[in-house]
C-alpha cells in the first residue's frame, strides 16, 4: 500500500530525484509518494470507519424501515429510533451550531485536524490516491509513465484506475440517493431501470462530483474552494499546535552520508526533500506554516522514518505550537479554548436534553379575527378558533379534545379526532360562556388534546376569550 523511505546514501540519490523532478507534472497536479507512519495509521482506520457508517448504514434496518432514511415526499427524517418533522428542523439548526463550535474548538487546540483526518474530501482523495499507486505504480514510475509516449501498457493502466475511480464514486452518488430512497428499493429499481429520473440524475451528479474532486481536483478544492483554510488562521494563536518545522534543530541542512556524515555545520535536516514529496498540496514543510496545509502529518511521518535510519531523535517535523519552537511552554488552559470547550459542552448538554425530550403530540390554536365575539340565540357569547393538532408519533392515533380551567365555559365542535401517524388536521371549534361568566373583556382559555390510548400523551395551549365589556 505505501512504500517504504529509501536508505539515504551518500550518493544523495534522493536529493537528485526530487531536484531535478518537478512537483507538478501530472493532469492531477502533484505526483505523492507512498508513505506509513503512526500518523497515516490513524487517517487509515479513522478513514475506513467513516467510510463504513457512510456506506453501511443505509442497508441497515430498524424495525420494518430504513435506520437512517430522509423520506422527503412524507416529510419524515428517520434517525435511529427517532422520527423527525419539518416542525423539528430547529433542532437541525442547533446541531449546525454545535458543529461549529466543536470545530472552532477543535481548530483553536490542534489547527486542522479535520481537514487531515475527516474531512469527506481528504478521505475520498486518500481512496483515489491508493488506487492510482496500486495501478500505476509508486511516484517516479508515476512520473516515468505519464511522460512516456502512448502505449497499450500505459492505456491499460489508465483505464483501469479511472474504471476504478468511477466505480468508487459511482458508489458514493448510489449511497448519497440510498439515504432518501431506500437503499433495498433503489439497488433493484436502479439495475431495471424503474427508477426515477430524478434519481438516476442525482446519482449521477454526484458521481461526477466525486470522480472530479477525489480524481483530479484533490488539493485544489482545498487551497483554492475551502473557505475554511482562508479563515483558519483568525482562529490559531501561539498555543495552537500545528504540523510545523523545527528550524533550530534543523537548520543548516545539507545532505550527508548515513553513517558519520554530520558535522557541527549540519544541522538534522539533511535535505531528502521526503517531506515534500508526501505532501498532497506540494508545499514545503520547512517554509513554515502555510494555509494549504492540511496537517495531514504525512510530512512527520516521511521525517521520522528518516531521521530513525539516520540515528536522530524524531520529532525535526512535528506537531508543536509556536511557543514550543521557540522554547517556551504550551499553555493549555487559555481562555479562548476554555470558552469554546464550555460553550460546546453546554450546547450538547441542552440538545441532548431537547432531543429526548420531543413532544409526540403538536398542537396550536389561531382564534378568528373576522369578529370579536358573536352573541348566540341564547345569549351566550361565542369565540371561533381554529385547532390545528399534529400527530408525530409512529402509531395511528384517538384524541380528545376538551377545555381547562374555564368554568361554564362550552366546547361546540367535534370531541374525539383520529389522526394517522405523521399526519395533521385542522378543526374550527366554537367556545361558548354565558354573559354571566365574562368577569373581563378578555379571559384566557387552554385547549387540552389527549391521546385516549396514552394519557401521557397530551398537549395543551392557551389562546384567550373575548366579549363585551361589562364594567
Amino acid at each position: 500500500m505505501s512504500e517504504r523511505i529509501p536508505t539515504v546514501q551518500a550518493t544523495d540519490a534522493a536529493e537528485t530525484d526530487r531536484r531535478t523532478t518537478p512537483v507538478s507534472l501530472a493532469t492531477t497536479g502533484i505526483y505523492t509518494r507512498g508513505i506509513s507512519g503512526v500518523f497515516q495509521s490513524i487517517r487509515l482506520y479513522s478513514g475506513i470507519v467513516l467510510l463504513g457508517l457512510y456506506f453501511l448504514l443505509p442497508w441497515l434496518m430498524w424495525g420494518d424501515r430504513q435506520l437512517v432514511w430522509f423520506d422527503l415526499p412524507n416529510r419524515q427524517f428517520h434517525v435511529f429510533a427517532m422520527t423527525f418533522w419539518p416542525e423539528d428542523l430547529m433542532l437541525l439548526s442547533w446541531l449546525l451550531i454545535i458543529c461549529a463550535f466543536g470545530l472552532f474548538l477543535v481548530t483553536v487546540f490542534g489547527g486542522r485536524i479535520w481537514c487531515g483526518y475527516t474531512c469527506p474530501q481528504t478521505v475520498w482523495t486518500q481512496i483515489f490516491m491508493w488506487i492510482e499507486r496500486q495501478t500505476e505504480g509508486e511516484r517516479n514510475a508515476r512520473i516515468k509513465l505519464d511522460k512516456s509516449p502512448v502505449s497499450g501498457t500505459k492505456l491499460r493502466k489508465k483505464s483501469i484506475k479511472h474504471l476504478l475511480w468511477l466505480g468508487i464514486a459511482w458508489a458514493t452518488g448510489f449511497t448519497f440517493v440510498a439515504y432518501f430512497i431506500p437503499a433495498r428499493t433503489l439497488v433493484i429499481d436502479h439495475w431495471t431501470g424503474q427508477a426515477s429520473l430524478a434519481a438516476y440524475a442525482w446519482i449521477g451528479l454526484f458521481t461526477a462530483a466525486t470522480y472530479l474532486n477525489a480524481g483530479w481536483m484533490r488539493e485544489k478544492v482545498c487551497i483554492h474552494m475551502c473557505p475554511y483554510a482562508r479563515f483558519q488562521s483568525v482562529m490559531f494563536d501561539k498555543d495552537t499546535l500545528i504540523v510545523a518545522y523545527d528550524a533550530v534543530r534543523g537548520e543548516p541542512r545539507g545532505s550527508r552520508k548515513r553513517i558519520g556524515g554530520k558535522t557541527d555545520s549540519h544541522g538534522d535536516c539533511i535535505d531528502c526533500g521526503l517531506c515534500v514529496q508526501v505532501c498532497p498540496t506540494g508545499i514545503d514543510i520547512r517554509d513554515g506554516l502555510q494555509y494549504e496545509c492540511i496537517q495531514c502529518a504525512l510530512c512527520i511521518d516521511a521525517c521520522n522514518g528518516v531521521m530513525e535510519k539516520m540515528g536522530y531523535a524524531r520529532g525535526l517535523v512535528r506537531y508543536a505550537s509556536e511557543h514550543t519552537l521557540a522554547g517556551g511552554k504550551t499553555q493549555w488552559l487559555r481562555p479562548r479554548l476554555l470558552g469554546y470547550g464550555i460553550a460546546f459542552v453546554v450546547m450538547v448538554v441542552a440538545f441532548g436534553y431537547a432531543l429526548t425530550h420531543i413532544a409526540p403530540l403538536e398542537i396550536s390554536v389561531t382564534r378568528d379575527r373576522g369578529a370579536l365575539f358573536t352573541e348566540t340565540k341564547s345569549g351566550d357569547i361565542a369565540n371561533t378558533y381554529s385547532l390545528h393538532v399534529f400527530n408525530k408519533t409512529a402509531f395511528d392515533a384517538h384524541y380528545e379534545i376538551e377545555l381547562e380551567n374555564r368554568p361554564g365555559a362550552r366546547l361546540v365542535g367535534p370531541s374525539f379526532l383520529e389522526l394517522p401517524a405523521g399526519q395533521s388536521k385542522t378543526v374550527v371549534y366554537q367556545v361558548q360562556l354565558p354573559l354571566s361568566a365574562i368577569v373581563s373583556p378578555r379571559l384566557p382559555v387552554t385547549f387540552l388534546v389527549e391521546a385516549a390510548q396514552n394519557a401521557s400523551i397530551n398537549a395543551r395551549v392557551d389562546t384567550t376569550f373575548l366579549g363585551p365589556d361589562r364594567r
